[in-house]
C-alpha cells in the first residue's frame, strides 16, 4: 500500500495536470502520480553512465509495442478504434513521446561528452 501525501501544488503545475487529465479522460491524481513515478524511475539523462547514454540514444519501442501501435493506428485511420483500444493507443503514444524525448536528451549528452558527433 502506498503512502498518502498532501501537496500544495503551484498553480501552473495544477493547471497543466488538469489539462492533461481532461485530455486523457483521467483523474488529476492519476496524472500527478504518473508524473512522480516516471521521475522516480527515470533518472535524469545527465546522471547516466556513458554506456547507458549510448544505449538510450539507440533505444526504440519493442517489436511488440511497435506492432501494437501500428495496428492501433490502422484501426484509428479506419474509424474502428474501440474505447479500450483508444486508451491503449494513448498509452503507447505517451511511451513513444517520452522515449523520443529521452532519446533526444541522450543524444545531446552524448555529443557534449564526445561520445557521438554533432548532427548536421
Amino acid at each position: 500500500m502506498g503512502e498518502v501525501v498532501t501537496l500544495n501544488l503551484p498553480e501552473v503545475v495544477a493547471a497543466r495536470a488538469r489539462t492533461v487529465a481532461a485530455q486523457r479522460h483521467r483523474r488529476i491524481e492519476d496524472v500527478l502520480l504518473e508524473w512522480l513515478e516516471r521521475e522516480a524511475v527515470e533518472p535524469p539523462v545527465e546522471t547516466l553512465s556513458d554506456a547507458d547514454v549510448l544505449a538510450l540514444c539507440d533505444s526504440q519501442l519493442t517489436a511488440l509495442q511497435q506492432s501494437e501501435l501500428d495496428d492501433l493506428l490502422f484501426d484509428q485511420r479506419e474509424g474502428q478504434l474501440t474505447e479500450p483500444s483508444r486508451k491503449r493507443l494513448e498509452e503507447l503514444m505517451e511511451i513513444y513521446r517520452r522515449g523520443l524525448l529521452r532519446k533526444a536528451q541522450a543524444l545531446r549528452v552524448a555529443v557534449r561528452r564526445g561520445l557521438r558527433p554533432p548532427l548536421g
